[in-house]
């Protein structure tokens, strides 16, 4: 008898944090940037495990605090920003951790990408 080995698919979000959003890159290093980053999301994909995702554009942000005080944002006393993010399958945490190596975003000193399983409406969060 034949028995699979059936493992679940969870989403996951790789949530890329950059160090300092303010260091300006030249257009020359941004476009290096992108295209590693659109061949790792490809080679995602290519296993089928890719589900979405985007950049957040530093431009044009604000951050708001408690008693509806706004500032520009994301910047300020903060150091680190989210660059982006992408939504992924995997049967563990352990393999989106794998996905998540190959990130080119951890190319950056103190640049890193967070591992988060995505909440279901299943009662575990």
């Amino acid at each position: 008898m034949l028995t699979l080995n059936y493992r679940k698919m969870e989403q996951y979000a790789l949530i890329m944090r950059h160090e300092d959003g303010n260091k300006v890159a030249s257009p020359e290093q941004i476009q290096t940037w992108m295209k590693q980053t659109m061949d790792w999301i490809g080679g995602i994909a290519a296993q089928g495990k890719f589900v979405s995702g985007t950049g957040l554009p530093f431009d044009n942000s604000r951050v708001v605090r408690p008693k509806n005080i706004v500032t520009n944002g994301p910047f300020g006393d903060i150091k680190e920003t989210i660059g982006g993010f992408i939504v992924i399958k995997a049967t563990s945490v352990e393999e989106a951790v794998e996905f998540a190596k190959g990130c080119p975003v951890l190319q950056g000193e103190g640049n890193s990408v967070e591992v988060r399983r995505i909440a279901k409406d299943d009662g575990i969060h």
